[in-house]
Formats: structure tokens, C-alpha cells, sequence
């Protein structure tokens, strides 16, 4: 399981297709990870439905990256 947790901040990575207005925009996690038909999900908050952990990256991992 992720090590995700509520509270977490988070972007959405290139994993998955990102829709425009979401690129580079700051989540809330709000839920515990959970699997949905064998994928493990967070809810985000602002946002309807489960989104993939692995298409998240923690805003500590993404500046990290960003820094090289």
C-alpha cells in the first residue's frame, strides 16, 4: 500500500492523462488508501471518485525532482 495519508499534499504525475485545469494544481488527500477492482485509490479533496495513488506524486517528492 501507498504510504499516502490524509492530509498529504499532492500533484497528479504524467501517469494518467491530466486535464488541463489540474496540471500542477495542489490536492488534499482525504481519505486512507483503498483498492477499487485492484487498484489502490485516495479521494482528493475537491474532487468526485477515487484517484490512483500511483498517479500522484507527494509535493516533497515533486520539488525534489523539480531540483534534480
Amino acid at each position: 500500500m501507498s504510504d499516502l495519508k490524509i492530509g498529504d499534499k499532492v500533484v497528479m504525475n504524467d501517469r494518467y492523462y491530466i486535464d488541463e485545469a489540474n496540471l500542477q494544481k495542489v490536492f488534499t488527500v482525504r481519505s486512507k488508501p483503498f483498492l477499487v477492482c485492484g487498484t489502490e485509490v485516495v479521494l482528493l479533496e475537491g474532487e468526485t471518485g477515487g484517484y490512483a495513488t500511483d498517479g500522484l506524486t507527494t509535493i516533497k517528492d515533486y520539488v525534489e525532482e523539480a531540483n534534480g
